[in-house]
């Protein structure tokens, strides 16, 4: 039985009392959620292929999810809520959708099945000792130690996450200085800017190219995470929600999922304005600059190594294919440098969307059914990511059987999500519109960039519907 979700309660927004950098980490931990997909496994692939003719498609994805990260962070700095709470004010049938496309990608989880990957990789090579699923189990272990381990779950999450990123920016700088040259940087400076180029192929159909594009960046679901990070790290109204603790050292508090709304003063309109400001510069500095300059490295490499020598990484290996990457230059140990990178990319995205998916299901299951109530959010957390974990691992197991191989759970997986943005885009706008004081609603600039992001994920989503429906009948 679904309950009513209670309004929001009067209350001043807090005050920022920090430095930007004091309060730095949310955007990190985006970074981190972002590099382990489309930054290094799906556009390095299509570099390979097909060289930097589409990069202006990686960076326009970053960039469109970064307007999108500013509403998200809108109406978690002004609320302390997630948006599927505000989701369900609107109506309880799109927590049912989303539920839905959620349980379906929990079937597909790439990362955790790349990670076991890389660390089979790393310690026997190219030998067949052990298959996915089994590597896929030590991987969710060493999850579940991280985040449930400790008692601060958020805090951990952002420690772990920023050292894995800076292992990842450092290794990857240590590659490109040692291959290529400028005539490859002016290749890749064209593709920038060489917009509206698309190449398909058999092996690469509009359904691939919208789920890379989609990818990029923290894209999907994933996105919606930052609303959480915001909240645990006490940024906003976020400071009036208890923080989510792990339900094996803390029970933690119940009924935590409910915000407020702040009284629309003048000192208030002047609080959220220098909230939102922290939010702009947390989103510019971290997800665009630093995720975009991420991606051109790994782009960059793929292009002088691969698509230069008209060598194309093969599916069922592109972690180690792409591993090779500096094999000519530094012998093996490049080879091992190049996996500890990708290990690092891999699992600080494994992190956290395990986190944040398990926390989006919290949320959803905890606010709007009955039974739930009887848990706290950090037991109900607990459970669910048992159960999530379990259902990834079997899928591994039966999707391996049938060979199903790894880029098709990461190109079936961003497929859904981008469906689902084409949803919860324009929802997160109507919410802030909707809902929100009338001084912290969206400017007339970032109403006109959710529009665009709708139209660009609806039409894209309904594109690639209509090729994959019309390749079947063909």
């Amino acid at each position: 039985m679904t309950v009513q979700i209670p309004s929001m309660k009067d209350h001043d927004l807090p005050k920022r009392e920090k430095s930007f950098w004091r309060l730095t980490g949310p955007g990190a931990v985006m970074v981190g959620l972002a590099i382990g997909s489309g930054e290094m496994v799906l556009w390095p692939w299509i570099t390979a292929r097909f060289g930097a003719g589409m990069a202006w498609a990686a960076i326009l994805g970053i960039f469109i999810q970064m307007w999108i990260n500013f509403e998200i962070g809108r109406w978690a700095i002004a609320t302390g809520e997630s948006a599927f709470t505000g989701f369900a004010r609107v109506s309880r049938n799109f927590i049912l959708f989303f539920m839905a496309a959620l349980f379906v990608l929990a079937w597909v989880p790439g990362w955790a099945r790349a990670t076991g990957v890389i660390i089979r990789y790393l310690i026997f090579g190219l030998n067949d000792v052990g298959a996915d699923w089994q590597w896929t189990i030590l991987v969710y272990v060493a999850v579940f130690a991280t985040l449930f381990g400790p008692k601060r779950i958020y805090a951990t999450l952002e420690r772990v996450v920023s050292v894995l990123v800076i292992v990842v920016v450092v290794g990857m700088i240590l590659v490109v200085v040692q291959i290529g040259s400028w005539e490859h940087v002016a290749e890749l400076g064209r593709g920038l800017v060489n917009f509206g180029e698309i190449e398909l192929a058999d092996d690469f159909s509009f359904m691939r190219f919208f789920g890379a594009l989609v990818f990029v960046g923290a894209g999907g679901f994933g996105q919606l995470y930052y609303a959480y990070y915001l909240r645990d790290k006490g940024i906003g109204m976020g400071a009036q929600i208890p923080e989510l603790h792990s339900a094996l050292r803390d029970q933690g508090e119940s009924n935590t999922e409910i915000g407020y709304t702040f009284p629309d003063t003048e000192e208030n309109q002047s609080r959220f304005r220098d909230w939102f400001l922290y939010v702009k510069l947390d989103n510019v500095l971290y997800f665009f600059l630093l995720n975009t300059f991420i991606t051109l490295l790994f782009m960059y490499g793929a292009l002088v190594v691969f698509h230069s020598n008209g060598i194309v990484p093969q599916e069922s290996t592109i972690i180690w294919d792409l591993s090779q990457m500096l094999e000519p230059a530094m012998g093996s140990f490049g080879h091992y440098l190049f996996l500890i990178v990708a290990f690092a990319a891999m699992f600080s995205t494994q992190l956290a969307i395990s986190d944040g998916g398990w926390r989006i299901w919290t949320d959803m299951v905890h606010t709007n059914i009955a039974f739930a109530r009887k848990f706290t959010p950090g037991q109900l957390y607990l459970r669910l990511a048992v159960m999530l974990a379990i259902v990834g691992i079997f899928s591994t197991w039966f999707f391996e059987t049938f060979d199903v191989k790894l880029l098709d759970f990461f190109f079936i997986n961003a497929a859904i999500n981008g469906g689902a943005m084409a949803v919860w885009v324009p929802l997160v706008l109507y919410i802030n519109l909707k809902f929100l004081p009338k001084s912290a609603r969206p400017h007339p600039i970032n109403v006109v960039m959710m529009l665009v992001a709708t139209v660009f994920y609806a039409s894209f989503a309904a594109y690639t519907v209509w090729d994959f429906v019309s390749r079947q009948l063909a």
